[in-house]
C-alpha cells in the first residue's frame, strides 16, 4: 500500500492519494465545523430566550381580575335608618254639641258619709258629670238611677229601687265639666228586688255602695255600719 503498483508513475498515485486524503479531511472538518456551528446556534438561541425571559418577567394578572375592587369587596356600611314612628291613629271625630252623653264622657260616682249607725237613715249621693269638651244630653230619669248596698262577701243588702221605685222624664243638658248631685236617702233596712222578704237592720260591719245610671256603673264607695 505504501508502494503503489500500476502502469503510471508512483508520483501520480501519491498525488491521487493526497487529493483523496485532503478531500476526506475537508469532509470531516466540514462535518465537525457544521456540528459545532449548529450546537453554538442552539446554545445562542437558548441563551437569547433565557435572557428574554429574564428581561421580561412574567406578567402578573391584573389586580382587579384577582381581587375584587375595594369598592366591591369593602362596602361602606349604610347609615342606620332613622326609626320611623308608627302612624298616629286618626283623631276621633268631634262630638256634635247637644248630642247624647256617651258613657265614655260621663262621670259617675257615689258618695257615703263613711260611717253610719245601724238603723239610722244616712243620705247617699249619686254624682253625674260631663267630662267631654262639648255640651251633651243625658237622661236622669228616676227609674234609670239606682244605688245598691252590698256586704263584704258581695251579698246584696239593699237597693234604692226595691220597695219604692220611681219614674220620671228628666233629660239633662250637661255643659263641659258640669256636675249634678242626686241625693238618695236610705231607710236603714234591708231589701230585695221584689220587696216581699222581711226587712231589718243589717248587722254592724263594712259595706260597699255601688251606683248605676242606665248602662253606666260607678266604682264602689265604702260604708261602715256601727
Amino acid at each position: 500500500m505504501l508502494h503503489p503498483v500500476g502502469p503510471l508513475p508512483a508520483a501520480v498515485y501519491w498525488r491521487r492519494r493526497l487529493v483523496v486524503l485532503v478531500l476526506l479531511v475537508a469532509v470531516v472538518g466540514g462535518l465537525g465545523w457544521g456540528t459545532v456551528w449548529f450546537l453554538d446556534r442552539r446554545s445562542g438561541v437558548s441563551e437569547a430566550a433565557a435572557s428574554t425571559t429574564t428581561a421580561r418577567p412574567t406578567e402578573l394578572p391584573a389586580l382587579d381580575r384577582v381581587v375584587p375592587s375595594a369598592a366591591a369587596a369593602v362596602r361602606t356600611p349604610a347609615a342606620p335608618s332613622e326609626p320611623t314612628s308608627p302612624p298616629s291613629a286618626p283623631a276621633a271625630p268631634a262630638r256634635p254639641a247637644g248630642g247624647p252623653c256617651a258613657d265614655d264622657v260621663l262621670l259617675l260616682e257615689v258618695r257615703t258619709p263613711g260611717q253610719a249607725a245601724v238603723g239610722s237613715k244616712p243620705t247617699f249621693q249619686l254624682v253625674v258629670g260631663n267630662t267631654g269638651s262639648v255640651p251633651c244630653v243625658r237622661a236622669l230619669d228616676k227609674e234609670l238611677q239606682e244605688l245598691v248596698l252590698v256586704g263584704a262577701g258581695g251579698n246584696r243588702v239593699w237597693g234604692s229601687n226595691d220597695c219604692f221605685p220611681e219614674s220620671s222624664d228628666e233629660p239633662r243638658t250637661l255643659a263641659p265639666g258640669e256636675v249634678v248631685v242626686v241625693p238618695v236617702v236610705w231607710g236603714g233596712l234591708t231589701s230585695e228586688p221584689t220587696c216581699t222578704a222581711p226587712r231589718g237592720a243589717p248587722a254592724p260591719g263594712a259595706y260597699l255602695l255601688r251606683g248605676r245610671l242606665d248602662t253606666k256603673v260607678s266604682a264602689d264607695a265604702p260604708l261602715t255600719l256601727q
